[in-house]
């Protein structure tokens, strides 16, 4: 099984139509992540205990087989929603993410395509031990003009380089580490 976690909670935000582009190129099952969690806060944790919902998460990233993320870029970096969820994840046992192939990508409204977000992201991955793929990078600009109204990546060199990406991604995810 595939996991998309999108860093946009939007129903159609273009983050959630690029990890469904990526998810159909890859070829098996795929499960998109709700990142619908409350704040993290420590004196929640105390008194309740991990979310029932964070849980869940964690529990799809265990059983994934790869994960893909793509992230919005707010204000140079990741968006909050998304690293609220890592940093709920990191709070559960089993460490989930522990050399779990990971594809990042990212769709965003500027120039730079989200490529300051992804740097935040591998930085905000690093302590949970994945294996990020190392690319192609996917950094999609102008992300609002790039699909059309089925939410079908119609960017050639775009899904040129997300086949490849995710290529990539299924050969880590199935070779021997």
């Amino acid at each position: 099984m595939l996991l998309g976690i999108s860093g946009s909670l939007r129903k159609e935000a273009t983050n959630r139509k690029l990890i469904r582009a990526a998810a159909a190129l890859y070829g098996t099952d795929y499960t998109e992540a709700d990142l619908n969690l409350p704040l993290y806060d420590g004196d929640l944790e105390t008194e309740h205990g991990v979310p029932a919902a964070v849980a869940t998460l964690a529990t799809q990233i265990a059983q994934a087989e790869a994960v893909i993320i793509a992230t919005p870029e707010y204000n140079q970096s990741l968006s909050g929603v998304l690293k609220n969820a890592l940093d709920w994840v990191s709070r559960t046992d089993g460490a989930p993410w522990r050399n779990k192939p990971v594809a990042i990508m990212a769709a965003a409204a500027g120039r730079a395509g989200g490529a300051r977000a992804t740097y935040a992201l591998r930085l905000a991955m690093v302590p949970f031990r994945p294996r990020i793929s190392a690319g192609p990078e996917l950094l999609l600009a102008a992300s609002a003009q790039q699909f059309d109204d089925t939410g079908m990546l119609t960017n050639d060199l775009a899904l040129k380089t997300l086949t490849e990406a995710m290529d990539t991604l299924r050969h880590e995810a199935r070779s021997q580490f």
